[in-house]
């Protein structure tokens, strides 16, 4: 067992109606696409924390929130800090024009944000985080949590 601090993070797999999913680009590490979502607030809950970060990340304003689908455990620095983060992944429902990151609050060190569909996932040679998202969206959505590596 790890005896890092824990970080708790929750993060959004956001699906549209094409069931393209949404990505945020980030310049860190070379640069790589990943979900939205972020660390948990104090007295937070993961569901809340989902919206919280939709909101302040992209400016989302109308989801459907759904259960969660994955969850990652992964040691790696925090502003300096390394950390021992759980991160649960939750599958979100959105229009695309319910996203406009003009509205963003917060939008962190993020670049851009582009939906993908699944077959550009399957074939891009781009980092994209988590590592087998594409899979895990393959085959309709998991009725239990997978673990992620």
């Amino acid at each position: 067992m790890s005896s890092l601090p824990v970080r708790e993070a929750a993060r959004a797999v956001v699906l549209d109606a094409d069931l393209r999913v949404l990505l945020l680009r980030y310049p860190e590490n070379g640069g790589f696409w990943a979900t939205a979502g972020g660390s948990l607030e104090p007295d937070e809950d993961y569901p809340a924390a989902v919206l919280r970060e939709l909101r302040e990340e992209v400016g989302a304003e109308k989801v459907d929130l759904d259960g969660q689908i994955a969850e990652r455990v992964q040691e790696h620095p925090v502003s300096g800090q390394q950390v021992r983060q759980v991160e649960r992944y939750f599958l979100v429902h959105a229009s695309a024009d319910g996203i406009d990151p003009s509205r963003a609050s917060q939008p962190d060190t993020i670049r851009s944000s582009r939906w993908w569909t699944l077959a550009e996932l399957h074939s891009s040679t781009e980092t994209v985080d988590p590592l087998g998202l594409a899979e895990l969206l393959a085959h309709g959505t998991p009725r239990s949590p997978v673990i992620l590596h």
